[in-house]
């Protein structure tokens, strides 16, 4: 990448000394980014030539100023040929800490990201769930891997990450990695934190993310019937474990609650609410918003069933919830013996309270969205537009509007 570095000596008029003379000053334009430097000598402001850049003349006192001068251009030259040599950052604060003898911390991308991870672990359960921290090993994975497939090296300084290298790694993602869209923006997205980290601590100069454009496609959100719920409910399993798993399943279709919440709850996150019915109280351990549920009359049977389990009463918990894969590897088994097609995950439980528990009976967006414990109701807004049966039901309300006001006309 090719750089635009250039020189200026110029007196400053507005630091004259009491004896009436100027400051020399020396000014270094780095890509359009100036850092200026006192050149230590003073001169009478009608012996400068501006145009020249020195004084005047061809006395001692000229000779003298003018040869420092020179020194000086000349040092700014050697520091120029020294980064380009030792592939150091272009910049105009590398010239600046250079030239006055600052020796600048070289900030590695690769240790920076693994003291995020290694930090991040040991907040696992407190401020971050363990799938977040698995994300971010894996993002640290992938950009190890382009490190080495693009420049050969196995760490770089963080002064290097620009807008190409953005681009250059999102490319690598969709291209090497056969990542998809969604899944290499969020990728992008993890690494993009480590950056902003570094431009937030001021060890690089600008954000080069300001400029990149990468965008979430939002995917059609999967979620269970009113027949296909009823299938559940009504199924008799043989099986224990399997009965559990559609228990717990059908709570968080009635709740909304995402697997780790219903996992967290205990007894003491039930508690009467503002119309004197039971309510869960909680709060969503990934964005830590309250999500505050009434308890339906569904829900209230399921929490009555597992009050005696072992575990409820050894562990204080209020459903004896298994582990999150062993719980998607059973709602596979789930599905096939219920006959529901879907590829049933246990998100898809939280999908199916949002649109066919709620919003397909007529309860409010802001309702919803405030039980599902979301930050922003555009998020609640995307289960709604999957909802066409809801749409059908309110336009033939309006259909029907129409219809009555025709049959007044042709009977006027």
């Amino acid at each position: 990448m090719k750089h635009k570095m250039s020189i200026l000596f110029y007196t400053k008029g507005t630091k004259t000394s009491k004896d009436g003379l100027v400051p020399i000053y020396l000014r270094v334009t780095v890509d359009g980014t100036r850092v200026e430097f006192s050149t230590s000598k003073f001169i009478e402001i009608s012996k400068w030539n501006s145009v020249a850049n020195k004084m005047k003349g061809t006395s001692e006192e000229s000779r003298l100023i003018n040869s420092h001068l020179d020194i000086l251009k000349n040092k700014v030259y050697d520091i120029e040929k020294f980064i380009i040599q030792h592939d150091l950052e272009y910049t105009a604060t590398t010239f600046k800490n250079k030239f006055l003898g600052l020796e600048e911390e070289n900030r590695m991308l690769i240790e920076i990201f693994e003291n995020h991870n290694n930090q991040m672990k040991l907040l696992v359960g407190k401020e971050f769930a363990e799938n977040t921290y698995k994300r971010y090993i894996t993002s640290l994975s992938h950009t190890k891997e382009f490190l080495l497939y693009k420049y050969k090296k196995k760490d770089m300084p963080v002064s290097k990450i620009d807008l190409a290298f953005i681009n250059d790694y999102d490319f690598y993602l969709r291209h090497k990695r056969n990542c998809n869209n969604n899944s290499t923006i969020k990728y992008i997205r993890n690494f993009g934190k480590i950056v902003k980290q570094c431009y937030a601590n001021g060890w690089i100069e600008k954000d080069p993310f300001l400029n990149y454009r990468g965008k979430v496609k939002q995917n059609e959100r999967t979620y269970l019937s009113q027949e296909e719920i009823q299938n559940l409910i009504d199924k008799e399993f043989k099986i224990a474990r399997l009965s559990l798993v559609r228990d717990i399943f059908v709570f968080s279709c009635f709740t909304g609650l995402a697997y780790v919440d219903v996992k967290n709850l205990t007894k003491s996150h039930i508690s009467y609410g503002i119309d004197g019915e039971k309510w869960i109280f909680t709060h969503r351990q990934k964005t830590e918003n309250a999500s505050n549920i009434p308890i339906l009359p569904m829900t209230q049977m399921i929490i009555d069933k597992y009050q005696n389990h072992p575990e409820c009463i050894n562990k204080e918990k209020l459903l004896p919830v298994l582990s999150n894969q062993k719980m998607n590897a059973y709602l596979k088994e789930v599905a096939d013996l219920c006959k529901i097609e879907k590829e049933l995950t246990f998100h898809i439980a939280r999908h199916t309270f949002a649109t066919t528990v709620t919003l397909s009976n007529g309860v409010p967006i802001e309702s919803v969205s405030k039980m599902l414990g979301h930050k922003d109701l555009r998020t609640t807004q995307h289960y709604a537009k999957v909802l066409d049966r809801k749409v059908s039901d309110d336009m033939k309300i309006l259909k029907d509007k129409f219809n009555l006001g025709d049959s007044r006309i042709k009977n006027a």
